[in-house]
């Protein structure tokens, strides 16, 4: 599976996650008492690793 930064942002809002804040290209994203941060970098795929952690910590894996 491969997907931006972008696309992951839209993943995350459909889930009721909150974009709190920005720092740079670095999207802070709030539910509860969990928050993460997603990089956003154009159009550059985030690395499997990466993107594989986002998605086990917000639970969408």
């Amino acid at each position: 599976m491969e997907m931006n930064g972008k696309e992951l942002l839209k993943l995350l809002k459909k889930n009721d996650w909150k974009e709190v804040r920005v720092e740079g290209s670095h999207h802070i994203m709030k539910k509860a008492s969990a928050e993460i941060s997603v990089p956003v970098h154009g159009a550059k795929s985030l690395k499997t690793g990466l993107l594989n952690q986002i998605l086990k910590e917000t639970g969408l894996k």
